[in-house]
């Protein structure tokens, strides 16, 4: 009996010690699947600083390699390296070249999809905030058609985007319109076209890398259009 009764106490003794062993496992953090891992600061992003002169454009080249920082700064004076770069309690501090050699911290936070860096330029902070620059799908020439009544009519479209702006313009045996107006966001252009016979709207979205879209002639003809980019 005094066997059993030891048998049975032994069993129950390893069944409480896997037990915790499980507990213990579950309770530290996982390495597997389901962790989430934090998301790369790497990347090509966009912003826009005032100064004495007014708005100027930053490009922040960032690029991240095993908690190693480097990468570019481009501003309207020129291109500066990032020299290195730590990350402590989330915030990302980059040390970056200045005009003349010299060199400066930025404290770069992350806010979902937008990076708000913080400097100091001439005894004053400045802060900017940084998206994701757009690959930029349109800049170029493209071989149009448009529908003018069951007739095709062949013009060409030079296109310049910045940020969300589009220039440029149009020629075609009517000759040469200029954009007054364009957009292009959100994956949709909208120009405007100063003809000698009036406003020409087009609209149009990329579609296995060509533009569709429709067209508006001084309110006066409408019809679908397309275009090639020239290569």
């Amino acid at each position: 009996m005094l066997s059993i009764r030891n048998k049975h106490i032994s069993v129950a003794t390893a069944s409480f010690a896997l037990l915790l062993v499980a507990f213990a496992a579950a309770a530290q953090p996982g390495t597997g699947a389901g962790q989430n891992p934090t998301a790369s600061w790497g990347g090509k992003y966009e912003g826009m600083v005032g100064d004495e002169t007014g708005k100027q454009k930053l490009t922040l080249d960032l690029m991240e390699d095993a908690g190693k920082y480097s990468g570019t700064l481009t501003t309207g004076k020129g291109s500066f390296k990032i020299l290195k770069g730590q990350m402590t309690n989330g915030v990302l501090t980059l040390d970056i070249e200045k005009p003349g050699g010299s060199s400066g911290p930025w404290s770069i936070r992350r806010n979902g999809e937008v990076l708000t860096a913080s400097f100091s330029e001439a005894g004053k902070t400045m802060s900017v905030d940084f998206r994701k620059a757009v690959a930029d799908e349109i800049s170029g020439d493209w071989d149009a058609v448009a529908d003018a009544g069951g007739q095709p009519f062949p013009f060409t479209l030079s296109l310049k985007l910045d940020g969300d702006k589009v220039t440029g313009s149009s020629s075609s045996q009517l000759g040469t319109s200029n954009i007054s107006t364009g957009t292009w966001k959100d994956g949709k252009l909208a120009i405007v076209l100063e003809s000698g016979s009036g406003q020409i709207l087009l609209n149009a979205t990329i579609v296995e890398g060509k533009f569709s879209g429709d067209y508006d002639f001084a309110g006066q003809s409408s019809g679908k259009w397309v275009a090639v980019k020239k290569k």
